[in-house]
Formats: structure tokens, sequence, C-alpha cells
């Protein structure tokens, strides 16, 4: 008779930036160079019904962000949004769906139902605070 039992290993990984899919539901919600994006067409990094940035955890730049622009966000997203850790190489570590993790609100509380962030001219966002706990294991 054999016996087994199941081990988890703790690996610890770097990572570098946080790729955001924020599924908007009111994209008037947002203004872009100080005019409410009533259709969120004014809006960079917009993909469908989605808001898509990739932030560099170290700087909170947002990748690609059209130089010059300025953002002020206070998006509903609730549980539709989809957050992905990345490494150097931007291949994912670690991902997490559902409600909006605090570091995506760094203008106010979201109480993980909003993304709320003033993104300047250099495409970072003012404020911006890295925390992790969110994709911690939970030793599930």
């Amino acid at each position: 008779m054999t016996f087994t039992i199941e081990l988890t290993q703790v690996v610890s990984k770097e990572v570098k930036y946080l790729q955001a899919e924020c599924g908007v539901r009111y994209w008037e919600d947002g203004e872009v160079n100080g005019t409410e994006d009533t259709d969120g067409e004014l809006m960079p990094l917009r993909v469908k019904d989605a808001w898509c940035p990739t932030i560099d955890l170290e700087t909170g730049a947002i990748q690609d962000w059209p130089a010059g622009t300025t953002a002020n966000i206070h998006y509903k997203v609730c549980d539709a949004g989809l957050y992905k850790l990345l490494d150097a190489e931007k291949k994912v570590v670690r991902e997490i769906d559902g409600y909006v993790p605090t570091m995506m609100s760094p203008g106010g509380s979201g109480y993980g139902d909003y993304v709320i962030m003033t993104i300047g001219p250099d495409g970072k966002i003012e404020n911006w605070s890295v925390d992790l706990e969110p994709f911690q294991e939970d030793g599930e």
C-alpha cells in the first residue's frame, strides 16, 4: 500500500508590468485633454469595449501612451476586468480577473468597482503605488 500527498512549492518571480483589460461601462466618465469622452472615442488604448493599458510597475508610466495627452478616468468596471502581471519580456506571470485591484485607483477609493486615475502628458499615473497583494497565492 502507498500513500500520496500533494505539496505546493512557492516560487518567487520578478514582475515589471501590469496589463489591464477593463470592461468600461460608461465611457463618459473619462476625460481626455480636458474634454469629456462621451463615447470613448478619445481615450488612448481603447480596444472595443475595454480600456487596455500596460503599466510599468516601477514608474507608473503607461506603455504606448501618446505624448502630450492627458486623461482623468473614473471608469466603473466592477468585475469586468482582467489583470495580468508580466515579466520584463512581457510574459504572463500571474493573472486575476474580477474586481478592480486597488492600485488601479490611485485617484480615490475605487471599492473594487472603479478605475480612478489621472494620467499626465508624459503617460505617468499620478500618485501611482504598487500593491501586489491581490495577485499573491492564497494557499488554495
